[in-house]
Order: structure tokens, then sequence, then C-alpha cells
């Protein structure tokens, strides 16, 4: 840009400097002032003609009339970043700009200072740019200053990150390593137990089978078994039984009377057994002496499921009247609430339930044992021991130890009585199963 003065080469260099810098950062390409005076009255300095103040004046109200266009352009700009940008960004934004604006008004102060001339205005407005210059520039360094601290701020953190990753990322490595391992662990131990389940299926087979050979076989020692069987039988229904009485309020001292008056019990846990000999009774009273076949019960794992397929068969019906016979209306209606037990076994049906679940696999033992028994020539005998008897053990066996709380007797003999059978016993031409009795420390009579 040329001027219409003559100012010194240094003071001229250093405008022309600044010009150029502030035609880049304002993006102007001239800035000047329009002048309300006539500019044929200024007096200007030697050397200079009148060709050069015309061309200054034209520029000059040309520059005047770019700046005000480029004023009305800057502020919508401004306008446009501060909505784009955040919070604290347009701080920053806001100092720039406010920096740019007074580097404009100093420039502006710098080109009237020409017009008129005056050497210590141009000097003074010449400082005035450096240092506005001055001030840009230490934006410019604090801004990069920013820059390079969030820079490091953000590697820390990064590298922090990456170390925090790669620990994780080794964790994760062994416990995948881990995993992998315990995996086939598990397929190994699956593979075990289903080797086991396996061979314990067969075995179970081979049991029942050898179980069914010797019920078949007729000895004496397969039918002292069964006839264990059934005791034990007798003994897990009555279990449940007492246990649902106690649940829905029976007095069992005074059931136990009903049942049998007058027991002395050494223990009184031991009148459980009085419940045993109930059921025994029931179940073994008015059966007949007669052979069937008991093999289709014995392949059964489950006996409901036979009665289920087969309803009607002649353990459906032992099963339903024993039922009705040994649990008593009032009974069930007390342990359920309902009679739907009843109902169910009085209609040909087998109702699912634990309770009778329980009662059909101890009816399956003593169906088993009549059937086998009638199966022997002559037929096994069923007898029974009154109360009062004097106990002998060729024909007893006694639920409980008779030596605790006993009194001895007669010459280190105890005479014990009979208070009640729980269980019958069996005899088939010269061989004996015991019965099965309860003992009291009562001395016997003479009688």
């Amino acid at each position: 840009m040329e001027y219409a003065t003559k100012p010194s080469s240094r003071s001229s260099s250093n405008v022309s400097e600044i010009v150029l810098k502030l035609a880049k950062v304002c993006r102007f390409r001239s800035i000047g002032v329009f002048s309300t005076e006539n500019p044929n009255h200024h007096q200007y300095p030697k050397n200079n003609d009148s060709n050069n103040n015309a061309s200054f004046t034209e520029n000059s109200s040309d520059v005047t009339e770019e700046a005000e266009c480029q004023d009305e352009k800057v502020h919508p700009q401004l306008a446009e970043i501060l909505s784009e940008t955040s919070e604290c960004a347009n701080v920053d934004m806001l100092k720039l700009f406010d920096a740019i604006s007074a580097i404009k008004s100093a420039y502006v102060r710098l080109q009237e200072a020409h017009i008129p001339y005056d050497a210590e205005k141009i000097k003074a407005a010449d400082e005035l740019v450096v240092a506005q210059f001055q001030a840009l520039c230490k934006i410019k360094r604090s801004y990069k200053e920013k820059q390079f601290e969030e820079a490091n701020a953000v590697s820390v953190c990064s590298a922090l990150l990456l170390a925090e990753i790669q620990v994780h990322e080794r964790l994760l490595k062994k416990l995948k390593s881990q995993i992998k391992v315990k995996d086939a662990q598990i397929l190994n131990l699956q593979q075990e137990f289903q080797d086991l389940d396996l061979k314990n299926r067969k075995f179970v087979q081979e049991f029942r089978q050898r179980e069914r050979e010797n019920v078949k076989v007729l000895n004496m020692s397969s039918f002292e078994e069964i006839v264990k069987a059934a005791s034990k039988g007798i003994h897990d229904f009555a279990k449940p039984l007492i246990g649902l009485l106690k649940a829905s309020g029976w007095d069992l001292d005074k059931a136990a009377d009903s049942i049998e008056d007058s027991v002395l019990y050494c223990k009184r846990s031991h009148k459980k057994y009085i419940f045993e000999a109930y059921v025994a009774r029931r179940m073994f009273y008015g059966n007949s002496n007669q052979f069937y076949n008991v093999d289709g019960i014995l392949n059964f794992d489950d006996p409901i499921d036979s009665l289920i397929r087969e309803p009607d068969s002649s353990f459906a019906k032992f099963c339903r009247t024993k039922y009705l016979l040994v649990v008593h209306p009032k009974m069930e209606a007390s342990f359920f609430g309902n009679l739907d037990h009843r109902m169910f076994v009085s209609s040909g049906r087998h109702p699912r339930t634990p309770f009778y679940q329980a009662f059909v696999k101890m009816a399956r033992w003593i169906w088993v044992l009549q059937g086998i028994a009638a199966s022997f020539n002559p037929k096994a005998e069923m007898f029974g021991v009154k109360r009062g008897s004097k106990f002998s053990d060729v024909y007893m066996d006694c639920v409980d130890d008779p030596k605790e709380d006993m009194v001895v007797f007669d010459e280190g003999r105890a005479k014990l009585k009979v208070e009640f059978m729980v269980m019958p016993g069996f005899r088939f031409g010269n061989t004996l199963v015991r019965s099965l009795v309860y003992l009291s420390k009562m001395r016997s009579s003479d009688s």
C-alpha cells in the first residue's frame, strides 16, 4: 500500500510490516478513514505531487467504505463461532476478537495520523499497533500453552488408561486360561459321572434281577428277607402317619391307648411301635391264604405304576381295600382337610401323592409275602401272640433290646410279658419265622 506521505525510512518499514500482518489476520485488502475536511486545504509535506494526493484520497475513501462493510461482517461471524464452541472456548475466542478489534482501531488511528501528516501521532499510533500485536501474540502463546497442557494431560491419562487396560487384558487372559482348564475338568467329570451312572444302572438291574430270582426260589432265606421288607414297609408308612397325626393336632397318648390301653412303655418314644402294630393288624386282617403270581408287581420299580397300568388287578383291589381300612375318614380329613384320597381310591383310581405312594410301597411287600406264603407245600401259616404271653425267643423277637430297663428275676433270667405284637410270625413245616413283639419290664404272671 502506498501512502501520500514522506515518513522516515524506519517508520515506513514498520508500518508496512504491520499492515501486511493485519491484512492476513483480518482478511482486509485495505482499511482507511474518510476525512470530513477538504483535502485540498491540507498542507502536505514537500516532494509530494498532486497525483499522489488524489490517489491517497480516493484510496482513503474506498478503504473507509470497505472497513464499514467489514465491520458489519465481523459480528455475525463472531456470533456464529460462539454458538458452535464450548463455554470454555468462548472465553478465548472473545479475547481473540477483542484483540483483533483493538488492532483494527489502532490501525485506523495510524491512518488518521497521516491526514494531516503528524509524525508524533504516527509514532504513537505505530507503538499502539505494535502493542496490540504483542497482546495478540500473548493470546496466541497462552492458547498454545493450554493446548500443550491439555495434550500432556490427555497423554498422561492415555498412558494410565493404557496401563490399566494392559493389566485388565492380562487378567482377562489369565481368567480365560482358567476357564479353559475348568471347562476341561467339567467335561472329564461329566464323562466320569455318565460312566458311573451307567455302571450304577447296571448294578441296580442286576440287583433287582437277583432279588426277583431269590423270590422265585422260595427258600427260607428269601422268605425271611421278604418278611423283613414287609416289616420295614410298615415302619416306613407308620412314620409319616405319626407325623401327620402330630401336625393335625391329635393326642398321640390317647390315640395309642385307643389301639392298646394300659401299655407299660420303657420309653415314651416306644409308642411308635403301637402305631406300627395297628397298621400291621389292618394289613394282615382277613387275607386269604391262596396262591397268586407276584412276578408282575416285582417287575415295577415304583408299584404305583402297576396300579395305573392295571387299575383292576388283584393288587389294585388289595390296595383299595386296605387303604380304606387303615386310614380312617376322620384321620384323612384331619390330615388333608378333605377326603379326596378316599374318593380317588374308592372310584378305582390311585393318586400319585407322597402319602399314598408310601402306603402302596408297604402294601406291595405284604401282597408279595402272602402270595409266596401260599406257594409253599405245605402252605406257610401265619401265627400271632396274645398280650400277656410269656416271652419265648423261639417264637418271638423283641423290637427293642429287652435287657435295658428290665428287672431280672429267678436266678438271673427275666420272665418278660408281651404287651402287644408288632408283626406276626410264619410257620411252614418245621421252619419258623419269629413274630415281632413289644415286651414290658413287668414280670409275667405264673399262669
